[in-house]
């Protein structure tokens, strides 16, 4: 079966880095987020890109993650990990010189006795309660893991995108508190947090969701397009019905194209008789399930047959077709399946 094809950007991607390095201000370095392979789009040109652009920092989820990255960047650049150093990951941090944000004392213990002088992070809890020391733990460790010489402090903003009860400033007070005089880099904001405002920037940024065209950064330049090829058309007439379950039947004489894609792709099936397709500018909304392998969309309003249609592009991006699904632009780019056949534009792509 014919793949759809996932159009990359890299020109846009560097775009919205350098454009949140500005919003971060003078005397702020911006690092990226590249985990989750990039959020779905290659971490490796997503990394290479961006360290072109002049990114010295990165952060993973995982030291798997980091281990890809390395392997692309060479030693130079710094790879933190968010998960810390978890058990069976030393010899892949000692190796690959990656540096852990610690969040625990079972950590912190396992990273000074199994690597001492070996570079670290810790990541503070400031009432997100996910990952991280709580102010409790770090007031009764502090002293002993700031002589250790970290090489960041950072925490996470739980409400950056939409905070509707002042909980942002609750955590920049607690941040402040735990982190004042420790003479150690820190970092708060993500994309979310650099669109906060110069108080939540500290020393470092980490934007993310951001650098690939995703809200909260409005302005940010779309990065993705992924077009659909179409397998087939027909002609449904009234009262006969399109996909598994006969979910959705046709009023009136309609021409339909199925495309080649599905929920394996990562187009979410709850996007059934709610999402739309595009071509030229024209909506093509699903007709019936989102099946494994194929769509059915409603092309009766173009004036010529389609070779393609788009799901994602300049008419829909990410979050459009995630506010169709009921969910946010990550899920959908990270979604993004491996039977589509990845191009690369700008960024001195071949």
């Amino acid at each position: 079966m014919a793949t759809g094809s996932l159009t990359i950007d890299l020109d846009a991607l560097v775009r919205n880095w350098t454009a949140l390095d500005r919003a971060s201000g003078q005397g702020v370095e911006t690092a990226a987020v590249v985990k989750a392979d990039g959020y779905g789009l290659g971490a490796a040109r997503v990394a290479r890109t961006l360290a072109r652009a002049g990114a010295r920092r990165f952060f993973v989820a995982a030291a798997e993650e980091a281990a890809a990255i390395r392997e692309v960047l060479g030693r130079g650049p710094e790879i933190c990990v968010f998960s810390g150093h978890m058990a069976g990951d030393t010899d892949m941090i000692g190796d690959l010189d990656l540096v852990p944000m610690l969040n625990s004392v079972e950590q912190l213990t396992r990273h000074m006795e199994a690597l001492p002088g070996h570079p670290f992070g810790i990541q503070l809890d400031t009432g997100m309660n996910r990952l991280g020391m709580e102010p409790a733990e770090w007031a009764a460790l502090r002293d002993i893991a700031l002589a250790a010489g970290p090489r960041l402090l950072m925490s996470h903003l739980a409400c950056a995108d939409e905070d509707t009860t002042g909980f942002n400033a609750r955590q920049l007070a607690c941040f402040r508190e735990m982190t004042e005089g420790c003479g150690v880099p820190r970092s708060l904001a993500a994309t979310g947090g650099i669109l906060l405002g110069p108080d939540y920037h500290f020393e470092i940024t980490r934007p993310g969701i951001g650098l690939y065209g995703g809200r909260p950064f409005e302005d940010a330049a779309p990065v993705v397009r992924l077009s659909l090829p179409v397998i087939q058309t027909r002609e449904v007439e009234p009262g006969e019905a399109v996909g598994y379950g006969c979910t959705w039947v046709a009023e009136d004489r309609r021409v339909v194209a199925t495309v080649a894609a599905g929920y394996a792709d990562g187009i979410l099936r709850c996007l059934t008789n709610r999402g739309t397709l595009w071509f030229d500018g024209q909506p093509c909304p699903i007709l019936g399930r989102v099946s494994m392998d194929l769509i059915t969309a409603d092309i009766t309003g173009l004036s010529r047959p389609p070779d393609a249609l788009d799901l994602l592009g300049p008419d829909q991006g990410a979050d459009d077709v995630a506010d169709a699904a009921g969910t946010i632009g990550y899920e959908i780019l990270t979604s993004l399946g491996h039977r589509y056949a990845r191009h690369y534009t700008g960024g001195s792509a071949p």
